[in-house]
């Protein structure tokens, strides 16, 4: 008569291919990951310091003025004479703009930016400030 032979007496054995799969797998979702919280289209501009609330709700219309006094509108270049017409049409109904300038940005061209912005409808203007 054959008897078994009882489970004590097996080895285990760990599977290593299995595990570098799930290993690569989380390395490739962590990547990913991070990759998506970065803004890559960003304008380069040193924000002076201030103390300010977080906006909440849907992303507002940005003006960024960096140091060269180069005007963007939603990280789009334009030119001073295009943003009118081009807030005219990216303005939502009660939507904020939010006026990004460099620290070394010429007042004179955030304020003909903000008049501009003002004749083509917008009525609220934000501030954006680098948290102290």
């Amino acid at each position: 008569m054959k008897l078994k032979r009882s489970r004590a007496a097996k080895r285990g054995r760990i599977e290593i291919i299995p595990m570098i799969d799930v290993m690569f797998f989380l390395l490739a979702t962590f990547m990913l990951a991070s990759l998506a919280m970065q803004r890559l289209d960003a304008v380069k501009i040193r924000l002076p310091a201030g103390r300010a609330q977080q906006i909440a709700g849907h992303e507002p219309l940005t003006i960024s003025v960096d140091g060269s006094n180069a005007i963007f509108v939603n990280h789009q270049s334009v030119h001073l004479d295009q943003i009118e017409p081009t807030v005219k049409r990216l303005l939502q109904p009660n939507g904020n703009v939010v006026i990004a300038a460099d620290d070394d940005a010429g007042h004179g061209v955030v304020v003909q930016a903000m008049l501009a912005a003002r004749r083509a409808g917008a009525e609220r203007f934000l501030i954006a400030v680098h948290r102290e």
